[in-house]
């Protein structure tokens, strides 16, 4: 845990496929005033050997805690994705 007893905060946006997460990362950057562009990462589905059955997650890192979690799932859902719950 860290020093001051916080723990860093991450939300992460599940989006349908690799353009929509790379618009959800730019956009979140605009939109939010991120100090730099959210890490992407493929979360395969489980069992699924295919690409295309692939879903993308967008993590952003919020250590301030000043993002608004409603915020950040209009966002996704403006790109058929959602803000994963904690």
């Amino acid at each position: 845990m860290p020093e001051n007893g916080r723990v860093n905060v991450r939300h992460v946006l599940v989006l349908p496929d690799r353009d929509a997460a790379e618009e959800v990362a730019r956009e979140a950057v605009d939109r939010f005033g991120l100090p730099e562009e959210p890490q992407l990462l493929r979360d395969a589905l489980a069992g699924e050997d295919d690409a295309e059955d692939a879903q993308w997650l967008v993590v952003v890192e919020d250590p301030r805690e000043r993002l608004d979690t409603a915020s950040l799932d209009d966002l996704a859902a403006e790109y058929e994705g959602w803000l994963e719950a904690p």
